[in-house]
């Protein structure tokens, strides 16, 4: 065989592969998104914007959810004490599912400095389709309680959907 006939041939095999690979993988679409929380805390009202990504792992016949968040939402003006803040969170899904999905993470595991922002660690849930189609996930309420207390923050902005799913029930 020459060389531009097997060139030929390795080019086709290739594309085909590829596009095999392509179709194999399943649809979704992530993205961080701006969320900008409105808290309500013990000690009055606090605003932050942090980015959130929100990741999907198939998990049986499910996903695993996984919810992160880039910046802190609040302070402390006392210290957390390691094991003190314990966050959970819901994600709105929109599209062909409604609802929410609640997400939840261990407490921190170091101690907090007061007046630091508070990082969230990354909370997770399992979401099992209940029907077949694009199912997107966006950030919802964040739920912190430490020392005895509730802060609630709230997206102020609307936020968009930060990953699309596309599931079968």
């Amino acid at each position: 065989m020459s060389n531009r006939k097997r060139t030929a041939v390795l080019a086709t095999a290739a594309a085909l592969a590829g596009s095999a690979v392509w179709t194999a993988a399943p649809a979704a679409m992530a993205q961080v998104v701006n969320v900008n929380y409105a808290c309500q805390t013990p000690i009055g009202a606090k605003s932050a914007v942090s980015p959130i990504d929100i990741r999907s792992v198939r998990s049986g016949s499910g996903y695993r959810i996984t919810m992160s968040w880039q910046k802190g939402v609040s302070s402390s003006p006392v210290e957390l004490g390691a094991g003190s803040m314990k966050p959970s969170a819901t994600i709105k899904l929109g599209g062909a599912d409604s609802g929410t999905l609640n997400v939840t993470g261990s407490a921190n595991q170091a101690a907090i400095p007061e007046n630091t922002p508070i990082k969230i660690n990354d909370l997770s849930g399992t979401y099992t389709p209940k029907k077949t189609g694009k199912v997107t996930f966006t950030a919802g309420v964040l739920t912190i309680k430490a020392l005895g207390t509730t802060t609630t923050c709230t997206p102020g902005n609307n936020p968009g959907p930060s990953l699309t799913l596309d599931v079968t029930a």
